[in-house]
């Protein structure tokens, strides 16, 4: 498999991916809400919707969506209402005032699925990704070669790079559970994040107006 410049695309997307995003965002959330673990199920999800824009932009879905302004809006403003539902979900989860400070540092009683599915529907529904993704993986890609395989490819080095990283940063954040175990720390950690949930949502709501 011909793959163009594969080193410059591991440079540029190892900065890329450590860049802080929503991705950043949405793990150090779920890791303050149920441990590394959840923090893992988390970078699961969210590398398993990497696959998602690779086989569209290899099928040129995603070129369809940035060339109509219906929707795109569209669905820009369903992951919008995603992003906000979740920062919502995570302010309301704070009940009292005190934080998740009963859910276990294990992340025993958060459902993986719950957290692998949060990863994967912010990934997928994230309409700056699929473009990115259309735009980016183009330049490395042999065009006498398989498309799909080569786009497929080259997801995996990105799924490998953002797991590394951010399961990193999970475990980084979990051996600081006796800090985060605090009622305060808790809190006012998982208020921040789920309010950077609610400002990157409105943000897109905004951009579609």
């Amino acid at each position: 498999m011909q793959i163009n410049d594969l080193y410059t695309f591991i440079a540029a997307m190892t900065l890329l991916t450590i860049t802080p995003g929503l991705d950043t965002v949405l793990v150090i959330r779920n890791t303050s809400r149920g441990g590394k673990g959840d923090g893992y199920a988390t970078s699961l999800g969210i590398c398993l919707g990497l696959y998602v824009h690779a086989t569209w932009s290899a099928i040129g879905v995603a070129a369809i969506i940035s060339q109509s302004p219906e929707l795109f809006n569209g669905i820009k403003l369903i992951g919008a209402a995603y992003l906000i539902w979740l920062g919502v979900s995570g302010v309301r989860s704070l009940k009292g005032g005190v934080g998740l400070i009963d859910v276990q540092a294990d992340g025993s009683q958060v459902s993986v699925f719950t957290s692998i599915r949060q990863g994967f529907l912010s990934n997928v529904l994230n309409p700056k990704t699929a473009v990115f993704y259309l735009a980016f993986l183009p330049q490395f890609i042999d065009a006498s070669g398989n498309l799909w395989l080569q786009s497929i490819f080259l997801a995996s080095i990105h799924f490998v790079l953002a797991m590394v990283w951010q399961c990193g940063l999970a475990s980084m954040l979990d051996k600081a559970k006796l800090w985060l175990s605090s009622g305060k720390v808790n809190y006012r950690l998982q208020m921040c994040s789920s309010l950077v949930l609610i400002a990157l949502g409105a943000l897109l709501v905004f951009e579609c107006l």
